[in-house]
Protein backbone atom coordinates (compact mmCIF):
# COMPACT_ATOMS: atom_id res chain seq x y z
CA UNK A 1 0.00 0.00 0.00
CA UNK A 2 1.17 3.33 -1.16
CA UNK A 3 0.49 6.82 0.51
CA UNK A 4 -0.69 9.82 -2.01
CA UNK A 5 -0.05 13.03 -1.32
CA UNK A 6 -3.55 14.80 -1.03
CA UNK A 7 -3.12 18.27 -3.06
CA UNK A 8 -6.39 20.29 -1.88
CA UNK A 9 -5.98 23.14 -4.27
CA UNK A 10 -5.67 20.62 -7.41
CA UNK A 11 -8.84 18.86 -6.27
CA UNK A 12 -10.59 21.85 -6.16
CA UNK A 13 -9.27 23.50 -9.37
CA UNK A 14 -10.25 19.87 -11.05
CA UNK A 15 -13.29 20.01 -9.68
CA UNK A 16 -14.33 23.62 -11.02
CA UNK A 17 -13.08 22.37 -14.53
CA UNK A 18 -15.45 19.52 -14.71
CA UNK A 19 -18.26 21.89 -13.09
CA UNK A 20 -17.64 24.30 -15.83
CA UNK A 21 -17.57 21.78 -18.54
CA UNK A 22 -20.91 20.28 -17.48
CA UNK A 23 -22.56 23.30 -17.68
CA UNK A 24 -20.88 24.51 -21.17
CA UNK A 25 -18.87 26.98 -20.30
CA UNK A 26 -15.25 26.83 -21.14
CA UNK A 27 -12.50 28.77 -19.19
CA UNK A 28 -10.11 30.39 -21.96
CA UNK A 29 -6.77 30.28 -20.04
CA UNK A 30 -5.71 32.63 -22.43
CA UNK A 31 -7.86 35.65 -22.63
CA UNK A 32 -6.62 38.50 -24.92
CA UNK A 33 -6.84 41.63 -23.83
CA UNK A 34 -10.03 42.39 -25.91
CA UNK A 35 -12.30 40.25 -24.14
CA UNK A 36 -11.45 42.37 -21.01
CA UNK A 37 -13.99 45.01 -20.40
CA UNK A 38 -16.07 46.43 -17.23
CA UNK A 39 -19.62 45.22 -16.90
CA UNK A 40 -21.89 47.95 -17.22
CA UNK A 41 -25.74 48.94 -16.31
CA UNK A 42 -27.42 51.74 -18.55
CA UNK A 43 -30.38 53.59 -16.84
CA UNK A 44 -32.62 56.31 -17.87
CA UNK A 45 -34.60 58.65 -15.35
CA UNK A 46 -36.71 62.06 -16.31
CA UNK A 47 -33.54 64.36 -17.12
CA UNK A 48 -30.49 61.78 -16.61
CA UNK A 49 -28.94 59.07 -18.44
CA UNK A 50 -26.66 56.99 -16.10
CA UNK A 51 -23.91 54.37 -17.08
CA UNK A 52 -22.49 52.44 -14.48
CA UNK A 53 -19.54 50.65 -14.64
CA UNK A 54 -17.62 48.08 -12.62
CA UNK A 55 -14.22 48.35 -12.05
CA UNK A 56 -13.07 46.55 -9.20
CA UNK A 57 -9.20 47.55 -7.78
CA UNK A 58 -8.60 50.31 -10.06
CA UNK A 59 -8.41 54.28 -9.28
CA UNK A 60 -9.68 57.09 -11.47
CA UNK A 61 -6.02 58.03 -12.31
CA UNK A 62 -6.29 54.59 -14.16
CA UNK A 63 -9.48 55.55 -15.97
CA UNK A 64 -10.53 57.61 -18.94
CA UNK A 65 -13.69 58.93 -20.08
CA UNK A 66 -14.73 61.17 -23.54
CA UNK A 67 -16.92 62.08 -26.34
CA UNK A 68 -16.21 62.38 -29.40
CA UNK A 69 -19.66 63.43 -31.23
CA UNK A 70 -23.00 61.06 -29.75
CA UNK A 71 -20.16 58.09 -28.82
CA UNK A 72 -19.30 57.82 -24.92
CA UNK A 73 -16.14 55.97 -24.53
CA UNK A 74 -14.55 54.53 -21.18
CA UNK A 75 -10.84 53.34 -21.36
CA UNK A 76 -8.50 52.13 -18.74
CA UNK A 77 -5.86 49.73 -17.55
CA UNK A 78 -5.93 47.33 -14.71
CA UNK A 79 -2.22 46.25 -13.71
CA UNK A 80 -1.26 42.88 -12.74
CA UNK A 81 -0.14 42.93 -9.13
CA UNK A 82 3.88 42.50 -8.53
CA UNK A 83 4.22 38.69 -9.04
CA UNK A 84 7.43 39.23 -6.72
CA UNK A 85 5.30 39.64 -3.64
CA UNK A 86 2.84 36.77 -3.96
CA UNK A 87 3.50 33.06 -3.16
CA UNK A 88 2.81 30.66 -6.74
CA UNK A 89 -0.40 30.82 -8.43
CA UNK A 90 -2.89 28.01 -9.28
CA UNK A 91 -5.26 29.71 -11.31
CA UNK A 92 -5.08 33.12 -12.66
CA UNK A 93 -8.76 34.37 -13.62
CA UNK A 94 -8.95 37.82 -13.41
CA UNK A 95 -8.38 40.12 -16.55
CA UNK A 96 -5.83 42.67 -16.53
CA UNK A 97 -4.49 44.92 -19.23
CA UNK A 98 -5.95 47.93 -20.87
CA UNK A 99 -10.36 47.94 -22.08
CA UNK A 100 -11.95 50.03 -23.98
CA UNK A 101 -16.22 50.21 -24.16
CA UNK A 102 -17.99 53.09 -26.34
CA UNK A 103 -21.61 53.56 -26.07
CA UNK A 104 -23.72 55.52 -28.50
CA UNK A 105 -25.46 58.10 -27.19
CA UNK A 106 -29.41 59.16 -27.82
CA UNK A 107 -29.87 62.32 -29.73
CA UNK A 108 -31.37 64.17 -26.67
CA UNK A 109 -28.64 63.47 -24.99
CA UNK A 110 -26.70 66.97 -23.31
CA UNK A 111 -23.46 66.66 -24.42
CA UNK A 112 -21.95 70.04 -22.08
CA UNK A 113 -23.76 67.82 -19.12
CA UNK A 114 -21.68 64.99 -18.67
CA UNK A 115 -20.28 64.05 -15.22
CA UNK A 116 -18.45 61.03 -14.42
CA UNK A 117 -17.16 59.54 -10.95
CA UNK A 118 -14.78 56.53 -9.27
CA UNK A 119 -15.62 55.33 -5.90
CA UNK A 120 -15.44 51.73 -4.63
CA UNK A 121 -14.69 50.37 -7.78
CA UNK A 122 -17.47 51.65 -9.46
CA UNK A 123 -17.92 53.91 -12.19
CA UNK A 124 -20.44 56.32 -12.33
CA UNK A 125 -20.89 58.12 -16.10
CA UNK A 126 -24.36 61.31 -15.96
CA UNK A 127 -25.63 62.30 -18.96
CA UNK A 128 -27.86 65.01 -18.81
CA UNK A 129 -30.46 65.53 -21.49
CA UNK A 130 -31.85 68.15 -23.82
CA UNK A 131 -33.35 68.01 -27.17
CA UNK A 132 -31.32 69.11 -30.43
CA UNK A 133 -27.91 67.94 -31.84
CA UNK A 134 -24.89 69.02 -31.69
CA UNK A 135 -21.70 69.27 -34.05
CA UNK A 136 -18.88 65.88 -33.40
CA UNK A 137 -16.04 67.49 -31.61
CA UNK A 138 -13.54 65.20 -28.64
CA UNK A 139 -14.55 66.51 -25.19
CA UNK A 140 -12.73 65.11 -22.45
CA UNK A 141 -14.59 64.89 -19.30
CA UNK A 142 -12.74 64.32 -15.60
CA UNK A 143 -13.21 61.38 -13.84
CA UNK A 144 -13.91 63.25 -10.04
Amino acid sequence: MSLIKWEPLTDIESMMDRALNWSGMRINPALSLADFGPRVDICESDGTYLIKADVPGMNKSDLTVSLVGDTLTIQGERKRESEETKPHFHRVERSYGSFSRSFSLPEDANMAAVEAHCENGELTVSIGKKSGSKEAEAISVPVA
